[in-house]
C-alpha cells in the first residue's frame, strides 16, 4: 500500500518548486521528517539472522507530529496518564467551532489565533460554570485543537473534556446535573464575543476581524460512557495528523485517491485529488513549531493538580474499561524478512546517513558498514 512518504518522494519536489518561498519552514521540516522516517537517514540497528545469514535493518522513527507512521506508543502513554486523572463523576464533551468566514483569517495567523481559539473556548465555559444556577465553581478542562475535516479541509475547532464537578470559591466541591452543564446558546454567544475581543487585541492592525459576532456553534454532549470513552476519541488527534497511511489507496498519474468516512451517512467513500492539491491540504494542518495543540486549564492545569486529586479523593477515581499496559500484548518480536526467523543477533547501531532515504535494496551491507557498527 502507498504511504505519505511515497507521495512526497514522487511529488514533493514538484510541489516545492511550484510554491517556492511561500512554503513555510514548518512545512519543509515536516516534509524532511516524513521522508527520513524509518530510513537510513535516521540511523538504527543492524541485526543478523543465524538461520539464513541475512542482515536485518531496523531504522528509527522521526517522531515528527505530522508523520503518519509515528506516535502509537506516545498515544498509549498519554492515554494511560490521563486515565489516572479521571474522576468518578459525569463528564461532558464540548466542541467549539468558528464561522467559515473566519477560517482564512485564522489560517493566516495560526500561531496567534489557534491559541486565542483555545483560550476563548475555555474562558467562555468557565464564565457560565461559575454561575450557581449551573455548577457554581471552578472546573477542569482538557482542550485539544483539531484543524481538519475528513476530506483534509481546513476546519479549526476545539474539543474539550470537562468533568461535571468543581470547587466553589470557598474550596468546597460542587456537582453539575447528570445530563446538563451549561446552556449551549449562551455559551456560543460568550465564546464568540471573547474570541473576537482577544483576536482584536492580539491583531490590532488587522481589519478583517468582525466587530459583531456571527452565528457560532457550540456542541455539548454528556459522556454517557464516562470520560474514558471521550479520552480514547481525543487520543486520535493528540499525536496523529490529518490522514493515516491506511486511508491512501493510490498515487498514480499525478492523482491521489484516498478514502474517508462521510460525516452524515457514516459510510466510507473515496476522493480523488490532484497531487498538488492533496499536499496543500495535508500541509496546511502542520502546526507552527512548538505550538501546543493540547492544553490543560482550571483544575486540570499542572499547577492545580492538588485540587484535582482532592476531587478524586472525594468522588473516587473514574472507572476504566480498557486494558492497562501490563495487560497489553507484548510487541511482536523482530523477524527476518527472508526466512521469518526470530533469533536475530544484534550487531550494532547504524549511524545517521543523509543517503539513501529509502530502505536498502541489498540485504547484505558492505563490510565497511559492518565493521563500523560492530
Amino acid at each position: 500500500m502507498p504511504e505519505m512518504a511515497d507521495i512526497l518522494r514522487r511529488y514533493g519536489t514538484q510541489y516545492l518548486k511550484r510554491h517556492g518561498s511561500r512554503v513555510l519552514p514548518s512545512h519543509r521540516r515536516a516534509i524532511r521528517a516524513i521522508l527520513a522516517c524509518r530510513t537510513a537517514a535516521m540511523g538504527g540497528e543492524l541485526y543478523r539472522c543465524p538461520d539464513c545469514d541475512d542482515f536485518v535493518y531496523r531504522y528509527h522513527s522521526c517522531r515528527d507530529r505530522a508523520c503518519p507512521k509515528c506516535h502509537s506508543q506516545q498515544t498509549k502513554k498519554w492515554l494511560e496518564a490521563r486515565r489516572k486523572e479521571l474522576i468518578d463523576a459525569p463528564y461532558f464533551h464540548i466542541v467549539f467551532t468558528v464561522p467559515h468566514q473566519l477560517r482564512r483569517l485564522i489560517r493566516s495567523n495560526q500561531r496567534i489565533l489557534y491559541a486565542v481559539l483555545i483560550r476563548a473556548a475555555f474562558q467562555a465555559l468557565q464564565v457560565l460554570a461559575w454561575d450557581p444556577k449551573f455548577l457554581g465553581g471552578r472546573i477542569g478542562a482538557l482542550c485539544v485543537l483539531h484543524t481538519w475535516t475528513r476530506t483534509l479541509g481546513h476546519h479549526p475547532h476545539v474539543h474539550i473534556l470537562v468533568p461535571g464537578v468543581g470547587l466553589d470559591r470557598d474550596g468546597r466541591a460542587c456537582t453539575a446535573r447528570q445530563s446538563f452543564l451549561v446552556p449551549t446558546r449562551a455559551l456560543s454567544k460568550i465564546f464568540a464575543a471573547k474570541f473576537i475581543a482577544m483576536a482584536r487585541k492580539e491583531l490590532p492592525k488587522n481589519t478583517h476581524i468582525p466587530r459583531t459576532p456571527k452565528k457560532w456553534n457550540c456542541f455539548i454532549k454528556p459522556a454517557i460512557h464516562g470520560g474514558e470513552r471521550v479520552l480514547q476519541y481525543l487520543a486520535r488527534y493528540v499525536f496523529r495528523h490529518a490522514i493515516t497511511n491506511s486511508r491512501i489507496l493510490s498515487i498514480d498519474h499525478g492523482r491521489i485517491r484516498f478514502r474517508y468516512q462521510n460525516s452524515e451517512t457514516h459510510k466510507w467513500a473515496t476522493m480523488d485529488l490532484d497531487a498538488n492539491e492533496f499536499l496543500r491540504r495535508f500541509l496546511q494542518h502542520v502546526l507552527p513549531s512548538r505550538f501546543h495543540k493540547v492544553r490543560y486549564f482550571g483544575l486540570w492545569h499542572p499547577r492545580c493538580r492538588d485540587d484535582l486529586h482532592r476531587l478524586i479523593t472525594l468522588f473516587g477515581q473514574g472507572r476504566t474499561t480498557c486494558q492497562t499496559p501490563t495487560e497489553e500484548k507484548p510487541p511482536p518480536s523482530l523477524k527476518c524478512p527472508s526466512c521469518g526467523g526470530v533469533r536475530l543477533h544484534f550487531i550494532g547501531k547504524l549511524p545517521r546517513s543523509p543517503q539513501p532515504l529509502s530502505y536498502p535494496s541489498n540485504p547484505r551491507p558492505p563490510p565497511a558498514l559492518i565493521e563500523a557498527v560492530a
